[in-house]
């Protein structure tokens, strides 16, 4: 008589969790996955309302020290299942990707919906269950409790991934509201990532260009420099150059009280170039009128440059308030407006198959753990990379398990 496949129960129904459910299935093993939302992957499909970034394109080193912490066993995972094993993955889906001029790696319809739907057909041909609104309240070794609409009912499981998430995006399911049910699991707070931060502007200014884009930018902070672009916001700036410098501010606030950069609105022009093309006023000539035609900003940068004028900036020098416009802040937006978290479950709780030293049997994946990294790809590939680990921990362990339960085999003579 065969023996039956390990039970996992999978709780979170996002990138991590469905990749760590097809690796156990594929393996054999009988899996069902929990989600307490009425459908699956919700933050998945947000993600792809932009265009989904799946990945990015650039040298596997350099991609890897996009993370933080620097922490070997992320950076494994990641070696392990490296972009172009996420790109391979899709194409097996039926799923075209393509590398756009930025590097970053997309589908070719630029969409996430067409994805989770083949990747829902993968996981149901290979027999993984999927349990909508249940939400996990509890755990007893290995045998998770959920409430449902029917009210509390148990799963009993050889093993447990944890795949539940950060505390970003609350609405859709990531609120970190888990961390209660882990009591004895070592955590670092949670804190916003990818986010924007708060800025003190005139009421003038937050009138006039609240909602403005800040396009073809360079943001300075430290000795790292970051070009993109921004939007000026009604309570302060957010947009993709900042995020990717908003773990260093972050930390420089928790250390400092406040944090300073600098907005380049020109980062095409050397500061020679913009003192020569506003030595060149015309008589008559406003310093708003002058900033528009020699310098070539718009009127939501000319109304920046002036509003640091009329604050009495250090700088008095137009050339260099556009080439380096100081700006300090004091606090990042909250985790409800950040694409990402940064905290969670401290890697010293894990052991080297992603097991929770604490909870023998369960196992967690994704954002869920301490780290971050900058939009780009970077997110979603851990948060593959990661499930994918905790998914052959799962089965290593499981089969260790087995292996030391079997009887001992007969002696020949």
């Amino acid at each position: 008589m065969s023996e039956a496949p390990p039970k996992v129960a999978v709780i979170g129904a996002g990138p991590a969790g469905l990749i760590a459910a097809e690796t156990l299935a594929t393996a054999g093993a009988a899996v069902t996955v929990f989600e307490r939302m009425p459908s699956p992957a919700r933050k998945f499909l947000m993600a792809g309302r932009g265009g989904l970034n799946l990945t990015h394109s650039e040298d596997l080193d350099r991609f890897l020290t996009r993370y933080a912490p620097l922490e070997s066993r992320l950076l494994d995972a990641v070696r392990a299942f490296p972009p172009a094993a996420l790109v391979a993955w899709c194409q097996g889906l039926g799923v075209e990707t393509f590398v756009g001029s930025s590097g970053r790696v997309f589908p070719k319809t630029l969409k996430a919906s067409p994805l989770l739907r083949a990747w829902l057909g993968r996981l149901a041909g290979l027999g993984v269950g999927l349990r909508l609104r249940h939400r996990w309240v509890g755990l007893a070794g290995t045998t998770p409790r959920f409430a449902t609409p029917d009210g509390e009912a148990a799963f009993t499981a050889d093993a447990v991934v944890l795949a539940l998430g950060g505390a970003s995006w609350p609405r859709l399911g990531a609120d970190g509201g888990w961390v209660g049910l882990l009591p004895e699991v070592a955590m670092r707070p949670f804190a916003p990532s990818n986010v924007g931060f708060v800025l003190d502007w005139s009421e003038k200014l937050r009138v006039s260009h609240a909602g403005a884009p800040l396009k073809r930018i360079a943001i300075g902070f430290g000795d790292r420099t970051v070009r993109g672009e921004a939007v000026l916001t009604a309570t302060g700036l957010e947009g993709g150059a900042l995020y990717a410098l908003s773990g260093p501010i972050r930390e420089v606030i928790a250390r400092d009280g406040e944090a300073s950069f600098t907005l380049d609105l020109r980062p095409d022009l050397d500061l020679a170039e913009i003192q020569r093309r506003l030595a060149q006023r015309g008589r008559g000539e406003t310093v708003s009128t002058m900033l528009r035609k020699a310098a070539g900003l718009s009127p939501v940068a000319v109304a920046l440059v002036q509003e640091a004028r009329h604050r009495g900036a250090a700088e008095t020098d137009l050339a260099r308030l556009v080439k380096a416009l100081p700006l300090t802040t004091r606090a990042a937006q909250g985790l409800d407006r950040a694409i990402s978290s940064a905290g969670g479950i401290a890697w010293d709780a894990l052991d080297a198959r992603f097991m929770l030293k604490a909870h023998p049997g369960v196992f967690a994946a994704g954002e869920m753990l301490d780290w971050e990294a900058p939009t780009g790809g970077y997110l979603l590939q851990a948060c593959f990379a990661t499930g994918l680990a905790a998914a052959r921990g799962a089965l290593e362990w499981l089969s260790a398990g087995r292996a030391s339960a079997a009887p001992p085999a007969r002696q020949a003579g």
